[in-house]
């Protein structure tokens, strides 16, 4: 799972690696640590404009739901199961670009997870990405909210997340427009996947 990242470039930085320009009266600035139980505005490119940097909060909020408690149980959306769940069926074919360029995650060090080793997961040139996402606009909020996809966790990640061994889709560059344009999900499942390194934030080794 993943309820935990980064985004600490500037807007002009995203706006040219994405070809993006930010949306007129949004705020972009560098974080060092999102928390998804926050629920917080990020930074996302959702397929109606592929050209635009846009926010979302985190935590997809269908309109149906009861109240924003919900959004607790929706950070992160399994591709497995994406086509069957209720919560997504509203939102399955609206798909997003979550930008980022780490994450955190956690490996127990004992089988009762009191003792656990703190990793930030980055891309190999520590560029910006995106994680597949999917999105709805929620009438309450007013405001977009969006869900994390994931999938079983590659090598590298089935060592560190080795409870749960689950880990967020990164899209390779080359993949981001087939994933707005609807590509099918089951192709960024695992194995699909990109060069990943991981640090340790306790200990400062590296896992390549």
């Amino acid at each position: 799972m993943c309820f935990h990242y980064k985004q600490t470039k500037e807007g002009l930085v995203l706006e040219k690696q994405f070809n993006a320009k930010k949306k007129p009266g949004i705020n972009i600035e560098p974080v060092a640590y999102v928390n998804g139980f926050e629920h917080p505005k990020s930074v996302i490119i959702t397929d109606k404009n592929p050209d635009v940097l846009d926010q979302g909060i985190w935590g997809l909020l269908p309109n149906w739901a009861k109240d924003e408690k919900h959004q607790d149980f929706t950070l992160n959306a399994r591709v497995e199961d994406i086509t069957t769940t209720n919560s997504y069926k509203d939102a399955i074919q609206n798909r997003c670009l979550i930008v980022a360029d780490g994450f955190y995650e956690w490996q127990w060090l004992n089988k009762s997870g009191t003792k656990k080793e703190k990793y930030v997961i980055e891309i190999e040139n520590e560029k910006s990405f995106a994680f597949a996402g999917i999105y709805c606009f929620n009438e309450k909020l007013n405001a977009l909210t969006f869900s994390m996809l994931t999938t079983q966790a590659n090598a590298l990640m089935s060592e560190i997340h080795n409870i749960k061994k689950r880990m967020p889709i990164i899209l390779k560059p080359n993949d981001e427009k087939a994933w707005l344009a609807g590509a099918n999900y089951n192709d960024f499942a695992f194995p699909y996947e990109v060069n990943l390194k991981a640090t340790s934030l306790d200990a400062q080794f590296s896992l390549f």
